[in-house]
């Protein structure tokens, strides 16, 4: 979406959160759940969830825009193994050699996938800023889980991207009020099919798996992206896509079937 909506990272992120909040608030609403919340204190933390996805998601779309959707892709997740570096401060978990060798492996299939940079071009800034949202997500999805899981997805999320339309706000340029049908239809699809509907199944997920979890069995999506941007972009990716691929849906699998046994035990 970042190479088709011809608007900036800021422009596209407002956007995309007036359709998932209006989206999202009438999910709520249909579903009997009362809007307000239970606390001051979740409120505190509803703004400072909104805050982190509102960083997280500008400079998602900006490490794309300045490198390539593959690219940036690639570089936000390496935000699993920031999840499972940073989990044992939240959830009170040692970590365990098998987490390590899990993200080494995911952070090897990441390496491999990027192409070779120059620290003077745009790519490399896109790798930069996409790893800079990768921080900002992991910790994004560590601070729900702990202090915001007990809302449901759907809930969760109307308060976040109601914190991103408002801290937008004062950021958007012109050209979002002077697109065109088209951007305005692409804005619509981005905000009800690729942020409110899959954003509430994550935050509600978070319920039930840890968020290194989550983070691995999510790395699937940077094949996913390379097989659209082949299909739709016309991109060209070499054999270390692939082998990188193999190597990061090996290492999501293997996270979800030990998840599994431990949940057993």
């Amino acid at each position: 979406m970042s190479k088709i909506i011809p608007l900036s990272a800021t422009d596209i992120t407002f956007g995309r959160s007036i359709v998932a909040f209006v989206v999202l608030a009438l999910i709520v609403k249909l579903s009997g759940t009362r809007l307000r919340l239970k606390s001051l204190r979740d409120y505190g933390f509803a703004i400072a969830l909104g805050f982190l996805m509102s960083a997280h998601w500008v400079t998602y779309f900006a490490a794309m825009q300045y490198s390539s959707v593959s690219v940036g892709m690639i570089a936000l997740f390496t935000f699993p193994v920031i999840a499972v570096l940073l989990e044992p401060f939240f959830e009170g978990i040692r970590l365990v050699w098998q987490d390590l060798v899990s993200a080494l492996v995911v952070f090897l299939g990441i390496f491999l996938i990027v192409p070779e940079v120059s620290l003077e071009n745009d790519v490399t800034l896109g790798i930069l800023i996409g790893v800079f949202s990768a921080i900002l997500y992991a910790l994004r999805n560590l601070f729900h889980r702990k202090y915001f899981s007990h809302y449901s997805g759907a809930h969760a999320m109307t308060y976040q991207t109601l914190v991103i339309f408002v801290s937008l706000l004062f950021f958007v340029s012109e050209d979002l009020f002077v697109a065109s049908s088209e951007t305005y239809t692409w804005l619509i699809v981005l905000g009800i099919f690729l942020t409110a509907l899959p954003h509430a199944m994550i935050a509600a997920s978070l319920k039930h798996l840890r968020v290194k979890t989550f983070a691995l069995v999510a790395c699937m999506q940077p094949l996913y992206g390379v097989i659209l941007a082949i299909l739709v972009l016309d991109e060209k990716p070499n054999w270390q896509t692939f082998v990188g691929g193999i190597l990061v849906i090996s290492a999501a699998i293997y996270e979800t079937v030990n998840a599994q046994k431990l949940h057993r035990k």
